[in-house]
């Protein structure tokens, strides 16, 4: 078999489409939306070769028209779980074996599959299942998505050629083993990319993986596997299971050769697996990699110096694209006062120019929240500050769930810098804004930095760049996607690594090498050419 040191291709980011009228890719996911919709889908457990129905279904039904049904998914039991483990271990060893330009090729092809024939497919289904607009389906689903498979092989390239010096008569090769087991890979309903990419980076560097999605988004998870099993993807290497989270994950961690997981959810979540894994740390074979990105109470600060119409404008997108159901979504607001009313209207012009509804309607800025218990949560939120005395509504904050899950934008402005929705997560389109004093910026910095656990993303919006050096600084620990003069969310894969630290996660930086380093396992190879056969070193001469 003729060998080489191959280079992959180049990685550059997936341009976005406009969908603007007329356009033919507008048309053309319009109607792979109208007959995705009218299509009940039945998901099974991907599991080895065998498409499972266990018959214990769960329904889908779009957030933004939840009593249309769009059919089933099927629940594992326990028997399952364990079948889908042995599947993983089972496909471990031939997968880990194939040579890597191999395994780059699988996923490069799940790239150009995404880029091409299932474009409109997978950002239809991001559409009607996760109520995402088409902008936000397409640079989710489609082009985030296709960055991370194709950065990823790039990346991997780069680590396998970082080798170590070697010296005269030896020659030093460092490999990059996959981990010894299988990982566990555990999504959000919020980014398909995400659903994509997490077992997908595993995978890549040679891992096999059980992956659970979110029962939210299990409807565009569905078309990802369908992805991989065009693309190549061998049995068992990506399993793809549904059912009860906690019997699932229970059941997965007590398990010897767990070796990783890779998640993206709740902080809550992420640390009651950690808090697992540590107590059955004596059961494993090896010490598990934990990797996981999780909640964020993202902020905007707005010197002085900086323009109203820009603050704004960071605002409305940064906390209401999505519906703020964005990890990086900005949902407290610092604003000086002699900026506040220029910034106050033009943030209200702005809310009030929203049309609301389903995204097939592209004149939709805004559609729903996720689901019920979502709805219901943010709803609470709005009547509590209805009450309150030291928190107002600007606009918005009304709702409404008789057809979809629709929360208004909403911009609450509060006199107190610890006010409950300035600390706590919400995951919704409610912005709260807190007006300080112009002389109290350092001061406002230093609040900043001290309000909540977290630690995702951040902006600074100024003029003056000493401000922003500052801010820069004292700011250095609260964000770790950090922004000057921008909105705090909208990170490309191989321009701004995305992750953060404190509550938000272990920072490991999903699309960079820095988080493929978390699945493999290095084994440094000495070769000596000439062996000594003698003990005696030099010293030792009379």
């Amino acid at each position: 078999m003729g060998k080489g040191f191959f280079q992959v291709p180049t990685a550059v980011n997936e341009p976005i489409k406009s969908y603007a009228p007329g356009t033919p890719e507008r048309e053309e996911v319009l109607a792979t939306y109208k007959q995705m919709y009218k299509t009940k889908m039945d998901v099974p457990l991907y599991i080895g070769s065998e498409e499972i129905r266990t018959g214990e279904t769960m329904t889908m039904h779009p957030p933004h028209d939840h009593k249309h049904d769009l059919g089933v998914f099927h629940l594992a039991q326990k028997d399952h779980i364990e079948k889908a483990i042995q599947s993983a271990l089972d496909a471990k060893a031939k997968w880990a074996a194939l040579p890597w330009e191999q395994r780059a090729a699988v996923f490069l092809k799940a790239a150009d599959l995404i880029a091409g024939p299932y474009r409109y497919r997978i950002n239809a289904a991001t559409m009607i299942g996760q109520s995402k607009n088409i902008f936000q389906a397409e640079i989710d689903a489609a082009c985030e998505l296709i960055d991370f498979l194709r950065f990823n092989v790039e990346y991997m390239a780069q680590i396998y050629e970082e080798q170590p010096e070697s010296s005269e008569g030896v020659w030093n090769r460092l490999e990059y083993r996959p981990l010894e087991g299988f990982v566990y890979a555990i999504s959000p309903f919020n980014f398909t990319a995400i659903a994509g990419n997490l077992p997908a980076s595993a995978a890549l560097m040679g891992n096999t993986v059980v992956w659970k999605p979110s029962d939210s988004q299990v409807y565009s998870a569905q078309v990802i596997m369908e992805i991989f099993q065009e693309a190549g993807v061998p049995d068992g290497v990506i399993n793809m299971v549904m059912g009860d989270p906690e019997m699932i994950t229970n059941t997965i961690l007590a398990h010897p050769d767990f070796t990783g997981v890779h998640f993206t959810g709740s902080t809550h979540v992420f640390k009651g697996i950690w808090s697992k894994i540590g107590n059955n740390i004596n059961t494993y074979k090896t010490y598990p990699r934990i990797v996981g990105e999780t909640g964020g109470k993202d902020f905007i600060v707005a010197h002085p110096t900086a323009k109203a119409k820009q603050v704004a404008t960071a605002i409305t997108r940064g906390a209401f694209e999505f519906q703020g159901q964005k990890c990086s979504a900005a949902s407290r607001a610092y604003i000086p006062q002699s900026l506040w009313e220029d910034v106050k209207k033009y943030v209200i012009e702005d809310v009030k120019s929203f049309k609301m509804g389903s995204p097939e309607d592209m004149s939709n800025f805004i559609t729903a929240v996720i689901h019920e218990g979502s709805f219901d949560k943010l709803a609470g939120y709005l009547d509590r500050v209805k009450e309150d005395q030291d928190a107002e509504i600007i606009v918005g904050g009304n709702y409404d769930k008789s057809k979809g899950y629709f929360i208004e934008p909403t911009v609450i402005l509060t006199t107190d810098p610890n006010y409950t929705t300035m600390c706590e997560e919400l995951f919704g389109p409610v912005m709260t804004v807190y007006v300080y004093e112009d002389n109290n910026w350092e001061d406002t910095l230093k609040l900043v930095d001290e309000t909540g656990i977290y630690g995702l993303t951040g902006a600074i919006l100024a003029g003056d760049r000493y401000a922003a050096a500052q801010a820069t600084e004292i700011l250095q620990n609260a964000a770790g996607n950090f922004y000057i003069n921008d909105k705090p969310t909208g990170a490309v894969v191989g321009q701004q690594p995305f992750g953060g630290a404190r509550a938000s996660g272990t920072n490991d930086k999903a699309g960079s090498k820095l988080n493929l380093l978390r699945w493999v396992s290095p084994r440094l190879i000495k070769e000596t050419f000439v062996t000594p056969t003698d003990y005696r070193y030099p010293f030792l001469g009379e």
